[in-house]
Order: structure tokens, then C-alpha cells, then sequence
């Protein structure tokens, strides 16, 4: 699966392109999609790395927590989860003989699954502990990803 990494990285950030807001915070910092391909593409590659413990579950909500730091809504990502998932699927499907294929295609699905968990509890967190710090409702979930971002350091 990693050789798709560089083809999902491109059709998830044209998906993500496709909205105006996602698109400034995109390209509001010089550099920043090129960062964001090598990144996806080292998150893509973790994704089979076959080793899902407390570490793991740590690195992934911190991801969730600098999306949500910089306004990436969740109403963004969740959707572009989707073509990360059909991509996948796709190269699955074509690449495995039919007795392998239900048990990789299951096993991926699992680990979308734990992923789409993760980043969804990190931004409640972030949410969270904005609205505890009396962050206006619009300005919660970022007031609040980035304190707790701040705290770990």
C-alpha cells in the first residue's frame, strides 16, 4: 500500500482544494501543501505499520489536535477520510486474488475505523476543553486544541 501514498496524498488534498475556506488554510502558509503531502504520505504508510498501540493512538490524536489548531473542521476531513478509503479499497481489490482480498479489505476498514475514532476524539477534546476555558463557541475548538497542544510542550 505504500507506493499509493503520493497518488491518495494528491486526490485527498484536491478534494480538500475543492472548498474555499479549506483551500485558504491550505495555501495561508508558504510551503505548507508541500509539507502536508510529505506528511499525509508518512500518515498513509503508518496506516499498515501493523503495530497499533497507546503510542500509536498518541501520534494520531495529536494529528487530529494540529488540524483543529490551524481551523481544520472536522466537516473537512471526515468527508476526505472517504477518499482515502475508496482509493485503498480500489488498489486492494485490484491488486489481491479474490481469497485475500476479504480479510486485507476488513483489516483496512478497522484501522479507517480506529483512525476516524481518534481524530474525531481529539477534536471533542479540543472542543472541550475550549468551551472550559470560555472560548466563544466558534473559536472552542481552536482555543482549545491549541492549549492543549501548548500544554505538551
Amino acid at each position: 500500500m505504500a507506493p499509493m501514498a503520493s497518488e491518495i496524498a494528491l486526490a485527498f488534498y484536491d478534494y480538500l482544494g475543492r472548498d474555499e475556506e479549506m483551500r485558504a488554510i491550505l495555501w495561508e502558509v508558504p510551503g505548507r501543501v508541500e509539507r502536508l503531502y510529505q506528511s499525509f504520505a508518512d500518515w498513509y504508510r503508518g496506516l499498515f505499520c501493523g503495530k497499533y498501540d497507546a503510542g500509536y493512538a498518541e501520534k494520531r490524536a495529536r494529528i487530529g489536535l494540529v488540524h483543529a489548531a490551524v481551523g481544520v473542521k472536522p466537516s473537512f476531513i471526515m468527508p476526505a477520510f472517504g477518499i482515502v478509503q475508496e482509493l485503498s479499497l480500489e488498489h486492494l481489490r485490484n491488486a489481491l486474488r479474490s481469497p485475500e482480498v476479504f480479510g486485507a479489505v476488513e483489516a483496512f476498514e478497522k484501522i479507517m475505523a480506529i483512525e476516524a475514532a481518534l481524530m474525531q476524539d481529539s477534536y471533542m477534546q479540543a472542543m472541550e476543553y475550549g468551551y472550559r476555558l470560555g472560548a466563544a463557541a466558534d473559536q472552542a475548538l481552536v482555543a482549545g486544541a491549541r492549549a492543549i497542544l501548548g500544554k505538551a510542550h
